[in-house]
């Protein structure tokens, strides 16, 4: 990560000297620090304002800035600036982006984004530049595996972690036969691979995997085949308005009422409003559930609804997790961006009260957390019971797991 006085110009650095000479013939040195805390601290913010994903982007956003205005705006005694970039869940566009704000704006911190072609390509530019990156949502495998690095942290999930579990829930309620459905592409595929290791060590069988072209929401025609197919349940991974379309043509088709249907919780989070009944007896894993009796589960969502006005969700947790991380890292460092060491240990060592439950880190920097087994009941997504407790990506490929 670059201290701020990598980003000073060469004319800002000759400015200063010549103060620094004229100030050292008055007997009075400044403090370097002194000069650090006049900038403010940049975080650059890559995620999605626009298109599919658009309302997990301002969920996160939001609640980041809810975690910083209650730690009085303010990162390590020093005034910040979020630099927000919409990422447009666009792979193609990843690494432009990302350039835009490691290399243009000179940001701090990197967080983001949603789409896991977008956080691979982030990550990838984020290790050669040494940019301190907590992904906030994209739940790519590698970024915690074969892609970790020393300045690379998680605040969400990797795509293994929330669904290997619903596997082996889904064998031990002695379902045989499966058919899964998702977008092909990186996330979907992981996601659905996930389930399939969970499903096949338990003893189930996937007798079809339908993946369908990213960002295309017309499943007629998948619905025909899984009802041709007749599996005893569907799981699936669908996020955004995507999952809302899936769930409503799910129902509306009638293939809910003769196939139940299990899918990654993302699929019924943050989406249930629009989705209604047809939601209704959806069971999903996931690392969050709005109705955990936490308190400070609690407190976020009662803080998040008076300042935004909306009900919380697992995006909005993930980026108060973010700043929870930033705002201890930083006041450890008392607010010196440059002491990348101190600030990367603290970030591995922070333990805290999260909305999800209680936060600790893994050695390959994806979080250690409880998956919790949920069902949609009267409109909301009810805690049923922990799939798996504390669970932890294998973290395959990191040299430092």
């Amino acid at each position: 990560m670059r201290s701020l006085l990598r980003t000073i110009s060469r004319r800002d650095l000759l400015r200063q000297t010549a103060v620094a000479g004229l100030a050292s013939a008055a007997n009075f040195i400044p403090a370097v620090p002194a000069i650090a805390q006049k900038a403010k601290v940049k975080v650059g913010l890559l995620l999605p304002y626009s298109g599919t994903y658009a309302a997990l982007g301002h969920n996160i956003t939001d609640a980041m800035k809810l975690g910083l205005a209650e730690a009085g705006n303010k990162l390590g005694g020093r005034d910040f600036e979020l630099v927000q970039l919409d990422s447009e869940a666009d792979p193609a566009k990843a690494a432009a982006n990302t350039n835009k704000l490691i290399v243009g704006e000179k940001v701090d911190f990197l967080s983001g984004p949603v789409h896991s072609g977008v956080a691979m390509a982030m990550a990838k530019i984020a290790r050669e530049e040494g940019t301190l990156t907590i992904v906030s949502n994209a739940g790519a495998n590698a970024v915690t595996r074969e892609m970790c690095g020393a300045n690379i942290f998680r605040t969400s999930f990797s795509n293994w972690q929330v669904c290997f579990p619903m596997g082996t829930e889904m064998a031990r309620r002695g379902l045989k036969r499966v058919v899964s459905v998702t977008w092909n592409y990186a996330a979907g595929k992981e996601m659905i691979g996930a389930f399939r290791e969970g499903f096949e060590k338990a003893g189930g069988s996937v007798v079809k995997e339908i993946l369908i072209p990213f960002p295309n929401v017309e499943f007629q025609a998948n619905l025909t085949e899984i009802a041709a197919l007749k599996p005893d349940a569907v799981f699936a991974f669908f996020a955004g308005a995507g999952a809302v379309k899936f769930v409503k043509d799910y129902a509306e088709s009638g293939v809910k009422a003769k196939i139940p249907l299990y899918g990654a919780g993302f699929l019924t989070d943050g989406t249930l409003p629009a989705q209604g009944a047809a939601a209704e007896g959806v069971f999903t894993t996931l690392h969050y559930a709005d109705s955990l009796q936490l308190p400070a589960n609690l407190r976020f969502r009662d803080a998040f609804k008076k300042a935004t006005g909306r009900d919380a969700d697992v995006y909005a947790v993930q980026g108060y997790d973010t700043a929870q991380l930033l705002i201890r890292a930083m006041e450890k460092v008392k607010g010196d961006t440059g002491a990348t060491k101190e600030l990367i240990r603290a970030m591995e060592e922070a333990k805290f009260d999260s909305p999800r439950g209680a936060w600790r880190y893994s050695k390959s920097h994806n979080p250690v957390q409880d998956v919790y087994l949920r069902e949609v009941r009267n409109g909301d997504n009810a805690v049923v019971g922990v799939a798996e407790k504390e669970v932890s990506d294998p973290g395959t490929g990191c040299g430092m797991a």
